[in-house]
């Protein structure tokens, strides 16, 4: 079986998408995020941008091992907003991706299923006028080594074209002597053997993180 070490998230932000139904109109937003803490400044946002608004609705998905996952009806009854809404998330196939419908009601009740319906429209049209983006599952490794193994180091870095995420100098207080600290990260398929390489490697030493 094919690992598979890629998934699709959206590129950018998405335009502000409108929807109208009964008078109600739903303001549609699709972010791409890495984690939870971003959603409430996005909500924070969007609330001064419709002060007017009476349902701030979302779901997002984040992850790609391990998925966490929130559907949110901000009011509406339960099930008729998020779960629509995050139904799309996984229609088109997405992670680590927030979207946001604003609701500004109409005077007109909508029910149930047309509630359903809407956000489900409106979380639709949003995703569709965004670039969806393939990424490769990365894993991080931090090597250490003393600084007269740096170019052994680099060689393999350069060979595995492996990206570099942070570089540090410290210095050992033993031998008074410094170590170098080098994040890379390489995707999902290769880390056995870009470990493998490192840790056969005379004094250096490699770590998941």
């Amino acid at each position: 079986m094919k690992m598979k070490d890629t998934y699709n998230t959206i590129a950018f932000p998405s335009e502000e998408s409108l929807f109208k139904e009964k008078s109600s109109k739903f303001f549609g937003y699709a972010f791409p995020i890495e984690s939870e803490e971003e959603v409430k400044p996005i909500i924070e946002i969007l609330k001064k941008r419709h002060p007017h608004a009476v349902h701030y609705c979302y779901a997002y998905q984040i992850g790609t091992e391990t998925i966490q996952y929130r559907a949110n009806d901000d009011g509406e009854p339960s099930n008729t907003a998020g779960a629509p809404i995050y139904g799309q998330i996984q229609s088109f196939g997405l992670t680590n991706v927030l979207i946001v419908v604003v609701r500004i009601y109409g005077g007109i009740k909508l029910g149930v299923g047309g509630l359903i319906s809407a956000y489900k429209t409106s979380a639709q049209i949003t995703l569709e006028s965004c670039e969806i983006i393939e990424k490769t599952i990365d894993i991080p490794f931090q090597i250490s080594f003393d600084y007269k193994n740096m170019n052994k180091v680099m060689r393999v870095i350069k060979e595995k074209k492996l990206d570099i995420a942070s570089q540090e100098m410290e210095v050992n207080e033993e031998t008074n002597l410094p170590i170098g600290k080098i994040v890379v990260k390489t995707r999902k398929k290769n880390a056995e053997m870009v470990f493998d390489t490192f840790n056969s490697l005379f004094e250096i030493d490699i770590k998941k993180l």
